[in-house]
């Protein structure tokens, strides 16, 4: 009976020492926008940035509107596994509006992305309320090879939801080979897949689509 005890009292010492060691490990940084713009730590690709602030105080990155996709990436960040959180604002303006996050870049043509088109948030079609949120993997898998191998697996909507002019809360989980998205605080992820490309570890960046600008704050990154 005493060694039962013992043994019980072991295991749970054991299991609250690696809950220990678990958070210890886990590393999180909220970069300095502002600073990183004005240090120029901010490294554009088919776009220009701008740094603007809203009524809050909080500093934003904005990318301008161009021919093709274009990325900040945040030069001295490199990101493996962990959680990326940011805040993102795009337009109501079909096919003129896709943002969200570059990760794992190891060029300015080779990376996964996770990004939102807003104009699809509150769509009266299905369809196209459907590609709300979208996992791409440059080069070999963009968007319109995964809509035709696999479709509406790297895309679906977003419920509840979201105002399509509004600032969106976005926290993208990557564990493993599984992205999960999650958008303004949902317990629930609105899309979850597998990732498809072969690096690890990469850059990190501010991502636009064809035709769009956004702005961008908040950042918040979180690591094992």
């Amino acid at each position: 009976m005493e060694k039962s005890l013992f043994a019980k009292k072991i295991l749970v010492l054991a299991v609250f020492m690696h809950a220990g060691l678990v958070s210890y490990a886990q590393k999180t940084i909220e970069p300095d926008l502002s600073e990183l713009f004005k240090s120029e730590k901010i490294k554009t690709y088919n776009r220009t940035a701008s740094l603007v602030a809203t009524a809050d105080g909080k500093a934003v990155i904005h990318l301008n509107e161009k021919d093709d996709s274009g990325i900040a990436w945040l030069s001295d960040l490199q990101f493996s596994e962990g959680t990326i959180e940011f805040d993102v604002k795009g337009r109501n303006v079909p096919q003129r509006s896709f943002v969200g996050i570059a990760f794992h870049g190891v060029s300015n043509g080779t990376y996964d992305a996770v990004y939102f088109r807003p104009f699809n948030f509150r769509s009266s079609e299905i369809e196209r309320k459907n590609h709300s949120v979208q996992y791409i993997s440059l080069p070999e898998n963009d968007w319109p090879k995964l809509r035709k191998d696999h479709h509406d697996e790297y895309e679906k909507p977003i419920n509840p939801a979201p105002e399509p002019e509004g600032w969106i809360h976005a926290k993208i989980t990557v564990q493993g080979q599984e992205v999960k998205v999650f958008v303004n605080n949902n317990e629930e992820p609105s899309l979850v897949v597998k990732q498809l490309s072969k690096q690890q570890k990469g850059q990190l960046g501010f991502w636009v689509g064809a035709g769009s600008d956004g702005d961008f704050k908040n950042l918040r990154i979180s690591t094992n």
